[in-house]
């Protein structure tokens, strides 16, 4: 069955850099459109970055625009989230989603159809 995996979460002190990675497994990946999403206690769940099917459309959130850069790697079946600059309000489980109804690049989570399990992101100071 589909299967994504995240992983890169950590510690981080303010201004520092993680380096996520989101592995798929039982969808035709190469065909997907990917995103990133996070969610902080006692808020929902807010959008931060999407790539389309090629990586060649990328969308963020006016929040990690020029922070954060999502990528991906279809040989691979790997999605990528480099953040750059961390800010304690960035703290948060991260979330990597996949879309399969389309390829092209999506902020809407009701138009992502399978979920990873989460990656703490916890920036301090």
């Amino acid at each position: 069955q589909v299967q994504l995996v995240e992983s890169g979460g950590g510690l981080v002190q303010a201004g520092g850099s993680l380096r996520l990675s989101c592995a798929a497994s039982g969808l035709s990946f190469s065909s997907a459109a990917m995103g990133w999403f996070r969610q902080a206690p006692g808020k929902g769940r807010e959008f931060v970055a999407a790539i389309d099917w090629s990586g060649g459309l990328v969308f963020y959130s006016d929040s990690v625009l020029g922070r954060f850069t999502i990528s991906r790697d279809n040989a691979q079946n790997t999605v990528f989230l480099q953040m750059n600059s961390l800010k304690p309000v960035d703290t948060s489980v991260y979330y990597c989603a996949a879309a399969r109804r389309t390829g092209g690049v999506i902020s809407t989570p009701s138009l992502y159809d399978e979920w990873g399990q989460g990656t703490q992101v916890t920036v301090s100071s």
